[in-house]
């Protein structure tokens, strides 16, 4: 039998380093069975797992997370470590066989990806603010699969003190403002350019910045409906409330463990009841009226930010994912809160 030798391969490899998570990237391939060996070592916090993101390009085609790619961190999640192992067979899926060039990506398995679609966003049934229903065009982007908890609040900002006994909580307590400089010093800390700069009513965002971010109301809507998997339900993974949300009718007026009722069909938690979560827009009660197609970010100036999802304290028509309300930026309540998003990793 011929004996197989793996080859270095001579191609231009690619690889992607946030926060130096991806590196030491080695590719080999089997000159017989023509399938390739991806060895990186993936670094990030010990306690946590990560996804894979995979793209193979070779100047005609470029092809994210291709048929035949296996290994760790792509079918389930996958520890920090030296040494993780991709495998790729593009022939024997009818892709090219040669001339292949990698984009190796890491991101935390507590986020969800949220395919890019076209949704009908608002509600004819809802008060004026919520109509009319529109049309928008979203790209894809990353959401938390859970609030932000007192846990991660304290290991970023280093100011909540309960986490031994409340760290999976929701954090509470907190102003819009407060949510931004956390999103800002997470990417810092995790190497990531940060997504917002300036102070005030004057904070703006680069929306190309591979840093973390609040949801576009947009995002959070469609993000909470299910995204292209949604399946109508009035509530953020069912019409019936008490599978999914902490609500005054069962939430005994206190916030809960993040992740305790039904995901919705993106497995997404939380995002009915709970707490109210920040999103980046000013609220302008017409703006659905003249509300651009693509990837809207709200009006440019206002006195209020959009918080969505509902709370414990509130009854269950605030939890509605097509109801809106707003807060002035610089309070702190008891009951708002955050998730965060990665768009351009």
């Amino acid at each position: 039998m011929k004996k197989k030798i793996f080859l270095l391969l001579s191609i231009l490899f690619i690889s992607q380093f946030y926060a130096q998570m991806v590196s030491n990237v080695r590719v080999s391939r089997d000159p017989d069975c023509g399938y390739y060996k991806i060895s990186f070592d993936l670094n990030g916090k010990e306690e946590r797992t990560y996804l894979i993101s995979f793209t193979a390009t070779n100047g005609n085609e470029e092809i994210k997370n291709p048929e035949g790619l296996k290994g760790e961190g792509i079918s389930e999640a996958c520890c920090v470590g030296p040494n993780r192992v991709l495998f790729w067979y593009p022939e024997l899926f009818g892709y090219e066989k040669t001339g292949w060039q990698f984009i190796i990506k890491a991101i935390d398995s507590n986020f969800v990806f949220v395919e890019g679609g076209t949704f009908q966003m608002g509600s004819n049934n809802g008060e004026d603010s919520e109509k009319p229903i529109h049309t928008v065009i979203l790209s894809p982007f990353y959401i938390g699969k859970y609030e932000v908890t007192k846990s991660d609040w304290s290991g970023v900002m280093n100011k909540d003190k309960s986490t031994y006994e409340y760290g999976e909580f929701p954090i509470e307590y907190i102003s819009w403002y407060d949510a931004i400089e956390y999103c800002n010093k997470l990417s810092l800390k995790e190497g990531l350019t940060p997504c917002y700069s300036g102070k005030g009513k004057n904070i703006k965002c680069d929306w190309s910045a591979n840093g973390y971010r609040l949801p576009t109301e947009a995002e959070w809507e469609y993000a909470a409906r299910g995204g292209i998997k949604s399946k109508g339900f009035k509530y953020s993974g069912s019409n019936d409330i008490d599978e999914v949300a902490w609500y005054n009718g069962n939430s005994n007026n206190t916030s809960h463990k993040v992740g305790e009722k039904k995901p919705n069909e993106l497995g997404i938690y939380d995002m009915s009841g709970n707490i109210y979560e920040y999103c980046w827009d000013w609220l302008d009660k017409d703006y659905y009226r003249d509300s651009v197609l693509y990837n809207p970010k709200g009006p440019g100036k206002g006195i209020y930010k959009i918080i969505r999802g509902g709370d414990y304290y509130n009854n269950k028509n605030f939890c509605l994912v097509s109801k809106r309300k707003g807060i002035t930026p610089k309070v702190k309540y008891c009951q708002f809160g955050f998730r965060v998003v990665r768009a351009n990793l």
